[in-house]
């Protein structure tokens, strides 16, 4: 009977362990399938897919150089699309556009970095155009998941970078929020 209980507990283990290591698998894989339909973006097709049956598209290319990160933007910021990688806020800048651009990720995938930056840091921002905007970190903070601040339309081009928190919880969701904010160099 032990040997039989220990023999579920494995397999139970083993199957928690594969489940984890596929949602890291699947967002790391999802990168390099996006890049490609970048390359289509920066080549003029509209809205490439970067699977046939994806719902999302490349809207940008995020890099955070001191960091090593160099991520892709996906348009829409739903559970399905953030599996795969950051997305752009729906109601906000495109990224590189003029205004304000909420770009949205999961804490413990994309956005896992985030807790490294600095104030000060530069993050760089490729747009569907092709051309690249320097922003500079100025900020980062811990809201309450209900501060909508961050939506609102700015005066200036302003990047916010957003993920829950805390950064370790094991628990998805939350009521908190951890947001970045840089604003453009020009």
């Amino acid at each position: 009977m032990r040997k039989l209980l220990l023999a579920g507990l494995l397999l139970i283990s083993a199957l928690a362990f594969g489940q984890g290591a596929w949602i890291h698998a699947k967002a790391m894989l999802a990168q390099y399938l996006i890049s490609d339909a970048w390359e289509q973006q920066l080549s003029g097709m509209n809205k490439p897919r970067p699977w046939p049956w994806a719902d999302t598209w490349p809207v940008a290319r995020l890099q955070a150089p001191a960091l090593g990160v160099d991520q892709f933007v996906l348009a829409g910021a739903s559970g399905r699309t953030l599996a795969f990688g950051p997305g752009q806020v729906p109601g906000t800048a495109l990224p590189g556009e003029p205004g304000n651009s909420v770009i949205s990720g999961h804490r413990d995938t994309h956005f896992r970095w985030l807790k490294m930056l600095r104030r000060g840091d530069e993050l760089r921002l490729q747009g569907v155009d092709g051309g690249w905007r320097r922003y500079r970190v100025r900020a980062g903070e811990v809201v309450r998941e209900t501060d909508t601040r961050i939506l609102q339309p700015a005066g200036r081009d302003v990047l916010h970078l957003v993920t829950c928190y805390p950064f370790d919880a094991l628990v998805p969701g939350g009521a908190l929020r951890y947001v970045v904010t840089a604003e453009r160099l020009f």
